[in-house]
């Protein structure tokens, strides 16, 4: 039995298998890292993403934003690890999605259950009233956008630096870690906090812990119980071909 045989086994056998998302699985979507050699914290400064900041200089910070996020990440499309993590829910292998990303890719792939812990990119909020709003309403020319509601400043409806991360996410995210037997950790440092507590508090309810990424993570040697050393796509592929194969 290979790895990716053995790995397919625990999914099919678990009862309640999550998967576990950075970074590394929408790179091949064309989406950079915030972090590393081709990092956007290398072109641009993370205060710039800093509530604070946001607050005192919004029409300079969405500029940012719109350039980074809205010119960029409209143009990408999920690639084959999203939509082989759509299958294996359409198929009840996978319970849920727990995202530290915020390109909705996964649920433009087909998931359902997709616990967006740093938020989306698909929505701005209304920092007065909370209403939320599509970002396809916003006119990224007439920067900052304000509530059609009550006038307020709005902002993407995702977690800046200073912020806290949503309950609702927060609480989903720590529920289906509790309940799981198999989590399926993909394209994740596990180096962002608090976030990179959830894979550690899986495991230690004694869930088993299968591990894709092209190199090894703050996971790999404490945590990890499998782990395929390979990017996100050919990974996927391989691991669906052996779920197909035993199922």
């Amino acid at each position: 039995m290979n790895i990716y045989q053995e790995a397919a086994k625990h999914i099919i056998d678990s009862r309640y298998c999550v998967a576990f998302t950075g970074a590394g699985i929408s790179v091949e979507s064309g989406i950079p890292p915030f972090r590393g050699r081709n990092g956007l914290w290398n072109k641009y400064d993370p205060r710039s993403f800093e509530i604070d900041y946001f607050l005192q200089n919004s029409a300079r910070s969405w500029e940012i934003i719109r350039d980074i996020f809205y010119d960029l990440f409209g143009q990408v499309h999920p690639n084959t690890a999203h939509y082989a993590l759509a299958e294996m829910e359409k198929r009840g292998l996978l319970k849920s999605v727990i995202t530290q990303n915020i390109d909705n890719l996964h649920k433009d792939a087909g998931n359902k259950e997709v616990y967006e812990f740093h938020g989306s990119l698909k929505e701005i909020i209304c920092l007065g009233c909370e209403q939320k709003v599509n970002v396809a309403q916003v006119d990224m020319n007439r920067l900052p956008p304000t509530c059609l509601m009550c006038g307020g400043l709005m902002k993407p409806d995702v977690v800046f630096f200073g912020e806290a991360i949503p309950k609702h996410a927060a609480s989903r995210s720590i529920d289906a870690a509790q309940k799981a037997d198999c989590m399926i950790l993909i394209g994740t440092t596990g180096t962002v906090a608090p976030a990179n507590m959830i894979p550690s508090r899986a495991k230690a309810g004694g869930t088993t812990i299968i591990e894709i990424n092209p190199d090894p993570s703050e996971y790999t040697n404490r945590i990890t119980d499998i782990f395929i050393r390979d990017n996100a796509t050919k990974a996927m592929e391989h691991l669906m071909d052996a779920i197909n194969e035993l199922n």
